[in-house]
């Protein structure tokens, strides 16, 4: 049936909500808003690149994100992958990364330095690890290569950081060590490894940095002879510092284990703490506190605890530094200044566990005791799974330590 459009006046079917002539609405009650589109895709600018959504697999991340690197002689785009991530879940979330690699692109021409590639590896790299104080302390070393181009480092600018690098700290001059110069090359390989994965360069020089023998890792640790030990043990409360050594001669914890022991980990009522890492056998385990050793760590705990640090080992008013946390390499420098000033060495904070170990023998504590206390794997059947070892026995155990 044919109906009179009362705007128009043509004629349009009843059954029309609207006038196909003039648009007039004829039946307004009829109309339903449109709902907006959810997840619009939003149309890439020329030359910021192309999104693909591969189809026919069932794939988690099936959107394809492209840079445009330049044009063929015929004009036709030429792209490549973006990186690092390529790949994504949503066109959206393509288009954003395309877009904040345009907003600052990674690209072999950059003018990028050296402290602006730490920056970012940092920001990255950083978050994910515990301790992270040796790369920090490796990276003030590299100052002659701070306002270098990532591009113009060479292997001999690596080296040099190495051997001539120095860094200040509590009004002495200091230059790195063998352990500090492994952690240089590891830091700056790490840096051009990231470089090289987002394209800022396309090479890594410190991989040609070869370590001299005597810049391996040995197993060459020695203990204090009964004479150095005595010079150690006068000194506590007499030069700083010389009770965090004597403490960790006395209770055997790897030095990194002794930097990361936190106040929450401390039972002073029972005299144990606990702490560990680098193996299953040590990670976590409770150690008891030697009684030489426990006004020194009962003093540790309460000054920690006014500082507001949730580490046992602080060093407060720092300049420049609001990290309150004694790292691996904070230690080692310190600890290096005092055995100077004994007049002790040479010897790496690793011989005071040797140092515990070999007294621990002498004095007749129990084999698995000493296994037990220093995190080392217990390959005895009957004593790592059926014998279960009680904090006062090992307690009893340590104490014959004199």
């Amino acid at each position: 049936m044919l109906i009179k459009c009362p705007e128009c006046e043509l004629q349009v079917s009843d059954k029309a909500l609207s006038c196909p002539h003039c648009g007039y609405p004829l039946k307004p009650e009829a109309l339903k808003p449109r709902k907006p589109r959810q997840n619009k895709r939003k149309r890439l600018p020329n030359g910021f690149g192309q999104i693909t959504e591969l189809k026919g697999r069932a794939l988690r991340k099936p959107f394809r994100a492209m840079v445009t690197v330049g044009k063929t002689p015929e004009g036709k785009p030429i792209c490549k992958l973006l990186k690092p991530q390529a790949y994504f879940e949503t066109y959206n979330d393509a288009y954003a990364a395309l877009l904040e690699y345009n907003k600052n692109p990674f690209d072999l021409m950059q003018d990028i330095t050296m402290d602006e590639l730490y920056k970012r590896w940092s920001a990255e790299f950083y978050p994910k690890r515990k301790s992270i104080h040796s790369y920090k302390a490796a990276w003030k070393y590299c100052s002659s290569i701070h306002k270098m181009k990532v591009s113009e480092v060479r292997t001999a600018h690596i080296r040099f950081c190495m051997e001539n690098g120095t860094i200040e700290s509590r009004g002495k001059i200091h230059t790195a060590t063998d352990s500090m110069k492994r952690y240089i090359k590891m830091l700056l390989s790490l840096m051009f490894k990231y470089a090289i994965s987002y394209e800022i360069t396309d090479k890594d020089p410190a991989k040609a940095i070869q370590l001299d023998i005597s810049q391996e890792p040995t197993n060459g640790h020695i203990c204090f002879t009964k004479e150095e030990m005595s010079k150690i043990t006068s000194a506590v409360g007499k030069i700083e510092f010389a009770d965090i050594i004597y403490a960790h001669c006395y209770s055997g914890w790897r030095p990194r284990e002794l930097c990361e022991l936190r106040i929450e980990d401390v039972d002073l009522e029972h005299m144990t703490f606990k702490g560990g890492m680098k193996t299953k056998s040590g990670t976590g385990r409770t150690v008891p506190i030697h009684p030489n050793i426990q006004n020194i760590i009962a003093n540790y705990y309460h000054r920690s605890a006014e500082l507001g640090s949730p580490y046992l080992f602080s060093i407060p008013n720092l300049k420049g530094h609001k990290d309150l946390k004694m790292g691996y390499h904070r230690y080692t420098v310190r600890f290096n200044d005092v055995l100077t000033e004994l007049k002790i060495g040479p010897h790496t904070p690793h011989d005071c566990r040797v140092q515990f170990v070999t007294m621990a023998k002498e004095y007749g504590v129990d084999e698995y005791a000493i296994k037990y206390m220093v995190g080392h794997t217990i390959t005895d059947l009957t004593e790592r799974v059926y014998t279960k070892r009680t904090t006062d026995w090992l307690q009893s155990e340590i104490s014959k330590i004199k």
